[in-house]
């Protein structure tokens, strides 16, 4: 399947790369570790990078988004990256190239691409486009290394998830290959300026429980305001606050926007991953997401968690 993507990459001389709104390391990582390898192997070539903001992730070198017409999708080659469902593609304009290749590791959930590859075997997207450059013979630069090791520690919690695997360190081995700075990657991502510390206790004091030990916040829009925090802090970025209290297996930050309610599922468990594609999102088995229309549907959305729980007991 590597060389099929790659012979597609071959036949066109414009590649433009999406990949999920709201972005996290991983799917900023494999975006512009991809467009700094197909660079730097194919210099002919024009090469986009497209979608939302990078937000807390714009330390990140090439973390700022073309700027592009829909002319420039005509007879353009579109790769959509770390995504597993169309409703959560960043620009949507995809669908106006002349082809569609997707390269994920989510679960798979619907076809959105007309050259697919899925592997779940892949603790990130950015594991995968590694290995996609390395069975390929694709040169790798010092900072396509440095962009796609940021997303593989970003998705595997610092190789401490169970998604983390024997392939996961080969890969990274092969990304050590280059020269780039690890304490970088690291102060960027997990050195704390001191708001964002307060947030997280304030967070800690909104945690409630299930009768079946399901541990859950629900912050209201108002609330979500007050804090002065962009979404995707609260959201994703709160969802960790539960991770490490005993006793519990499954956990799940709801967060209210103009748009309804994020779902942010968690578990060091279960299998939850249906239970979000049952609400219209997807993702991993233990990491999943979904939005909802209201509180009430988000209510649902916890009573089948706490069942799940329960049998789990």
């Amino acid at each position: 399947m590597y060389r099929e993507i790659l012979q597609e990459i071959l036949q066109y001389d414009k590649i433009i790369i999406h990949r999920h709104t709201n972005p996290d390391g991983d799917a900023l990582g494999s975006q512009i570790g991809l467009r700094l390898i197909l660079e730097e192997n194919f210099p002919e070539k024009k090469i986009y990078t497209v979608g939302d903001h990078a937000k807390r992730y714009s330390f990140m070198a090439r973390s700022k988004m073309d700027e592009i017409d829909d002319t420039v999708y005509e007879g353009a080659l579109a790769i959509i990256l770390d995504t597993s469902a169309k409703s959560l593609i960043s620009d949507e304009r995809y669908t106006l190239a002349a082809r569609t290749v997707r390269m994920d590791h989510h679960i798979f959930c619907e076809k959105i691409a007309d050259v697919e590859l899925t592997d779940i075997s892949f603790e990130s997207c950015a594991g995968l486009v590694a290995a996609f450059a390395k069975e390929c013979g694709l040169r790798l630069t010092p900072l396509a290394a440095k962009s796609l090791y940021t997303g593989m520690i970003t998705d595997s919690g610092r190789f401490r998830y169970d998604s983390t695997s024997s392939q996961t360190f080969l890969i990274a081995a092969y990304l050590f290959e280059q020269e780039f700075d690890t304490n970088d990657i690291y102060r960027n991502l997990y050195a704390d300026d001191f708001a964002h510390i307060r947030l997280k206790a304030e967070f800690v004091l909104k945690i409630k429980f299930t009768e079946h030990k399901v541990a859950y916040i629900y912050t209201t829009l108002e609330d979500a305001k007050a804090t002065g925090a962009d979404t995707f802090a609260i959201s994703r970025g709160m969802v960790g606050t539960m991770a490490e209290i005993r006793g519990i297996d499954i956990w799940v930050n709801f967060t209210e926007t103009e748009d309804g309610v994020l779902c942010e599922i968690r578990s060091s468990k279960y299998n939850i991953n249906p239970i979000a594609v049952k609400y219209g999102g997807g993702g991993h088995k233990k990491a999943s997401g979904a939005t909802v229309a209201d509180m009430e549907e988000a209510m649902r959305m916890l009573a089948d968690l706490d069942k799940m729980s329960e049998v789990g007991e």
